[in-house]
């Protein structure tokens, strides 16, 4: 009887496009590795399609699915009940079903912050304030989690007016600066945040001189397209810490796992190996 309830067990990532998702080798990695029975598989809904999406889950078979653009937004409206996480953000990037009910989380929060743990130990217990460049969705999460870290956090973006809006939903502890003045943000800061798409493969170059930044800074991109972007190359070649967006990533997808699988998964070094090859095949 377990076994067959086990088979019934499928998930998915929706998306619109949805090809480039790299969730299906992360989650299938882990079914595999730990011997369950399931099933993950992308599915590509229309932004006109993904309430009616959404409200069928369990009607097509599913316990749950990651969320992913641009359907956040709309996850976080359709469910009927959201983790303090995703009401803070006001995204869902994570579904799954209590008692009929269908449920939300945002796990970039805790995936961003375990990646950084894993990848620069003791980054939240040195002296100085974290700089976050832009104010989008990805941006809303890592100033959620620096906060909650108590990290001051000095935030730029190209259109300052977007850079406000997050910053007085975040409340205290949060400054805009104008992209003009990233030097003077720089100086002092303990970490840096490039949550835009500035420097991903297609996109123009992150231009930004990291000499203000102490030599005990670290660098975070959450880009992982390509692997190591122009700004992880330039503040290795300071001797600064780096991290990549391949830990987030992976970080992010383990708290869903659990949920719909029962299973606590493990981000491995060959499962950092897998998806970093898979990359690597796509540039």
């Amino acid at each position: 009887m377990s076994s067959n309830l086990e088979i019934t067990r499928k998930a998915c990532v929706v998306g619109w496009p949805i090809a480039h998702s790299r969730s299906p080798i992360i989650h299938k990695f882990w079914l595999t590795h730990l011997g369950l029975a399931g099933s993950y598989d992308s599915v590509a809904v229309t932004p006109p399609d993904f309430v009616a999406f959404a409200h069928d889950l369990a009607a097509n078979g599913f316990v749950g699915a990651n969320v992913t653009i641009p359907h956040k937004q709309t996850a976080f409206e359709v469910c009927g009940k959201v983790t303090p996480t995703a009401a803070s953000l006001g995204a869902v990037n994570t579904l799954w079903l209590e008692h009929g009910a269908l449920c939300g989380d945002n796990t970039d929060v805790a995936g961003f912050l375990a990646a950084l743990d894993e990848e620069a130990p003791g980054w939240d217990r040195a002296e100085g304030h974290a700089v976050v460049l832009g104010a989008g969705g990805a941006a809303r999460a890592v100033v959620h989690a620096l906060r909650h870290r108590g990290k001051r956090v000095l935030l730029a973006n190209r259109t300052r007016a977007r850079a406000e809006s997050l910053a007085t939903d975040a409340g205290a502890g949060v400054e805009v600066y104008d992209w003009a003045r990233l030097p003077s943000a720089l100086k002092g800061a303990s970490l840096l945040v490039n949550t835009t798409s500035l420097g991903m493969k297609g996109h123009p170059a992150l231009d930004i001189d990291l000499a203000p930044l102490p030599p005990h800074a670290v660098v975070n991109d959450i880009v992982y397209f390509p692997l190591e972007t122009a700004l992880l190359r330039a503040a290795k070649s300071r001797g600064l810490r780096t991290v990549s967006g391949v830990g987030m990533l992976l970080h992010q997808a383990a708290p869903g796992f659990e949920r719909w699988f029962g299973v606590r998964p493990s981000v491995t070094p060959e499962l950092r190996g897998l998806v970093e090859a898979d990359v690597l095949k796509s540039l």
